[in-house]
């Protein structure tokens, strides 16, 4: 059920305010942040309408979430450690070490990140930055890396991770960063008016900082659970949870603090399974059983738990019962799904069959605001049986733009096809009638009418959810219907992003960007001697594949051999050959070899064709 009941829910329990408020110290005033030439790449005070009684817009849950997660400033959270909420999506978390200041999870951007340092330390003092710890592999808890750590300062400092962090956060935002940093555009609705009609929040955040992402590479991996590190005479425990939110995550207790640290493995809503951007599909079972694991392995140690969203909960049994129905919540989602799956319904049947439990429907902690039951059990059956529902006429459908134009001369023509989808969207049946102006537009994309008919129904459904990334993605196509596309303003693949991959993942993010039909005639193969790395990389571009492996000696020379520095390769890779680099074989190959590289549409159409 896409829209779970809201009559039970206790609008009258102000627990999560108190907690929300506990241990405030000061925010920051005005709540902007700018970027580079004065652009606004934060704005918390645009959200200050919240302070108002739901409207008719609003979903009166969703209202309440945001009013929530809208709280911005510097918090206590126990004795030597802060956070600092409401200036990205997620929190930065500081613990005060013997000489200086740990940061946990960076946020988004450089800008916020700096501009939540600099909170931290308008109120503590200016401590130097001893260490920096990032949660897991998403990108709102590293971007702002160097916000926290510019360049030149981050030597001697160490920086935790949990094993596979580097892989998985290129394997994320590189390698498939455009598709999903545009659809990222709909779902966090950072391009719409902050409006009680527009957008009010994204359930696990605000929305998304619009700065400099950036990465500095891990320098010690996090490889087992009991592992224990001392940070600036901080002892931290860790507990590995690998497959949860994310391919790479962990928990840490503080054990002289008494505090315990979920990533985001539990926040106060119920979280995506596969999130609408699009990611590896998570493991739900994993995610159970890594909070039941938590439960007992962490024991009596902490006193209270915080995450990197949303607001702490104090107290070792409210911790328990908070990581007791999040650990039913998604074992509950994982079991019923399979059950049912068995029982041979599909994923959209089985997400119209499927409720929780009353405990669980009416917490507010396991509300869908970010993740939603409705695509959660979607996402799960995916992960099973994939995108194949087993009928075998859905085996080999026409695409999008074919199938529509079938369908609106099935309906009798694109006139009769607007008059039957506007008579379902006057009964209330909205879903069906944005499958038939769905249709509509997509066979034909030049009738304003339909699209503005279509974009009617999108602000009907998005004022209505409660799920802050349905509202977002609804809202989003309205508005790209009626005023075209919007790119992000989020850009993955900047040099901050390049310079701290590894020449492997570096090469990978070429080998993607291959334009494979214009390729399949090339044969060719140049090799790159790193000097400052001691490495030597064979690429091989052969049937439209782009390949590479290490080699040590060669059993055939290479076309051409660059002999370079990796600040030189990435220069190259920027098409910018620096005249230093030492060159043997035929030049030509190079420009060969790049003029197959395409630039991905930052701006593709989703709600058009």
């Amino acid at each position: 059920m896409a829209h779970l009941p809201l009559e039970n829910l206790p609008f009258d329990d102000v627990t999560d305010f108190d907690n929300a408020d506990r241990g405030f110290i000061g925010a920051l005033v005005p709540g902007v942040v700018e970027g580079a030439e004065g652009r606004t790449v934060w704005d918390n005070d645009a959200y200050a309408f919240l302070k108002t009684e739901c409207p008719d817009t609003a979903n009166p849950s969703l209202w309440r979430q945001a009013q929530l997660a809208s709280k911005q400033g510097l918090y206590e959270v126990t004795d030597g450690i802060y956070q600092v909420r409401g200036l990205d999506l997620s929190n930065m978390t500081l613990v005060e070490g013997e000489r200086g200041v740990v940061v946990i999870d960076p946020l988004i951007s450089a800008e916020t990140a700096a501009a939540a340092l600099g909170l931290y330390r308008e109120h503590r003092g200016d401590r130097p930055v001893t260490g920096l710890i990032y949660t897991h592999s998403h990108g709102d808890h590293f971007g702002g890396a160097r916000g926290v750590l510019p360049r030149g300062t981050e030597e001697g400092v160490p920086i935790l991770a949990p094993a596979g962090f580097l892989e998985h956060a290129v394997s994320e935002n590189v390698y498939a960063g455009n598709a999903m940093t545009r659809r990222a555009v709909f779902m966090y609705g950072d391009r719409l008016p902050k409006a009680p009609d527009g957008q009010i929040g994204a359930g696990l955040g605000m929305t998304t900082s619009t700065g400099t992402i950036t990465l500095i590479p891990p320098t010690v991996d996090i490889t087992a659970t009991g592992q224990e590190e001392t940070v600036d005479g901080v002892r931290i425990v860790f507990q590995l949870t690998p497959g949860t939110e994310a391919p790479s995550e962990m928990n840490f207790l503080f054990p002289d603090r008494r505090a315990l640290c979920l990533a985001e493995n539990a926040t106060h809503n119920m979280h995506n399974i596969l999130t609408l951007r699009g990611a590896v599909v998570r493991d739900s079972r994993i995610w159970s059983r890594y909070l039941d694991e938590a439960i007992e392995y962490f024991g009596d140690d902490y006193d209270v738990a915080f995450a990197s969203h949303h607001w702490p909960t104090w107290g070792r049994e409210n911790v328990v019962t908070f990581l007791s129905a999040q650990r039913d919540l998604y074992a509950y989602m994982h079991d019923q799904t399979l059950r049912l799956l068995n029982d041979g319904l599909t994923g959209p049947e089985i997400a119209e069959e499927l409720r929780l439990p009353p405990a669980l429907e009416n917490s507010w902690h396991a509300r869908g605001y970010y993740g939603s039951l409705s695509h959660n059990v979607k996402a799960i059956y995916q992960r099973y049986l994939g995108w194949f529902n087993g009928n075998v006429a859905t085996l080999w459908e026409h695409p999008p733009v074919e199938l529509a134009r079938r369908y609106v001369d099935s309906m009798g023509g694109a006139d009769q096809t607007l008059d039957k989808a506007r008579a379902y969207a006057d009964s209330g049946d909205l879903r069906f009638a944005a499958t038939l102006l769905n249709h509509l537009v997509f066979a034909e994309p030049g009738r304003t009418d339909a699209k503005e008919a279509l974009a009617g129904v999108y602000d009907t459904l998005g004022h209505g959810a409660e799920n802050g990334p349905w509202r977002n993605f609804y809202l989003t196509s309205a508005m790209e219907l009626r005023h075209g596309e919007n790119a992000a303003l989020l850009d993955t693949a900047n040099p901050e992003m390049a310079a701290a991959l590894t020449t492997d993942m570096l090469l990978d993010s070429i080998a993607v960007r291959i334009d494979g039909p214009r390729a399949w005639e090339e044969d060719l193969t140049i090799d790159l001697v790193l000097t400052d790395e001691g490495s030597h990389h064979r690429l091989t571009l052969h049937n439209g594949a782009l390949t590479h492996r290490p080699v040590t000696a060669p059993r055939t020379p290479a076309g051409l051999t660059l002999t370079l520095t990796k600040p030189q390769l990435l220069a190259v890779l920027a098409g910018r050959a620096p005249d230093t680099i030492s060159t043997a074989g035929s030049p030509v190959l190079l420009s060969r070899l790049f003029s197959y590289v395409t630039k991905a549409d930052a701006a593709f159409p989703i709600v058009t064709p």
